[in-house]
């Protein structure tokens, strides 16, 4: 559970409330996996926060934090979770090659669709450095040629067209065409008073990967 709040002081009351429930209804909040992130303004800095607690303890406080599989940072960049997709990426490659070596082109082909190609909340990135971005790309380029045993400095754009697999960008793009459509195709009245703000900077991202520029 996750409890979102503009202040110390309205987030202590929520943690009072949660408590309150849970107190109602035999339950018991494990102080020890909960803490606390303050989500950097970036004209101001906080060295000193008031104490929020849960239960009577402390919460300690982080950088950042892993929710539902996501890296969440306390300014916001994304380099983090791109950073651990990278990683898994590197992972779930390296099984394959492994294990599927001697296997045809047409099934190497199909394991990589379905191994790497996932990228898991890809389409919420929005803020991170041209390296991170830069250094996925480069791993999931790599990550086909090991698979196929091509060569290394190949090209990766004719790699992709000549097995009829998606390159990274195109990947990208239809990840978050797919998330826009079903954002605006929300009931939620929250979801929908969020996709008419075109001045989103999620929204401004997305626009951006489908400019191609010249």
């Amino acid at each position: 559970m996750v409890l979102l709040s503009p202040s110390i002081r309205a987030l202590q009351r929520l943690i009072s409330m949660c408590q309150d429930y849970a107190d109602t209804h035999g339950l018991k909040y494990n102080v020890k996996k909960s803490e606390l992130m303050v989500f950097k303004p970036k004209s101001k800095t906080y060295t000193k926060l008031p104490e929020v607690s849960l239960c009577g303890t402390p919460l300690l406080r982080v950088s950042k934090f892993k929710y539902l599989g996501h890296w969440v940072t306390e300014d916001l960049s994304d380099n983090c979770d791109i950073e651990r997709e990278r990683r898994s990426l590197a992972v779930r490659c390296n099984m394959l090659v492994r294990r599927f070596a001697r296997c045809t082109h047409a099934v190497k082909v199909t394991l990589f669709k379905a191994y790497c190609q996932s990228f898991y909340t890809c389409s919420l990135w929005s803020s991170y450095t041209r390296r991170a971005y830069s250094d996925l790309r480069v791993q999931y380029n790599n990550a086909f040629r090991m698979l196929m045993g091509l060569p290394r400095h190949c090209s990766a754009s004719g790699m992709f067209a000549e097995a009829q697999v998606d390159g990274f960008a195109a990947i990208m793009r239809k990840r978050v065409a797919s998330l826009l459509s079903r954002w605006r195709g929300s009931t939620n009245s929250i979801m929908v008073a969020l996709s008419d703000r075109w001045d989103s900077p999620l929204l401004q991202h997305w626009t951006k990967l489908h400019v191609v520029e010249k």
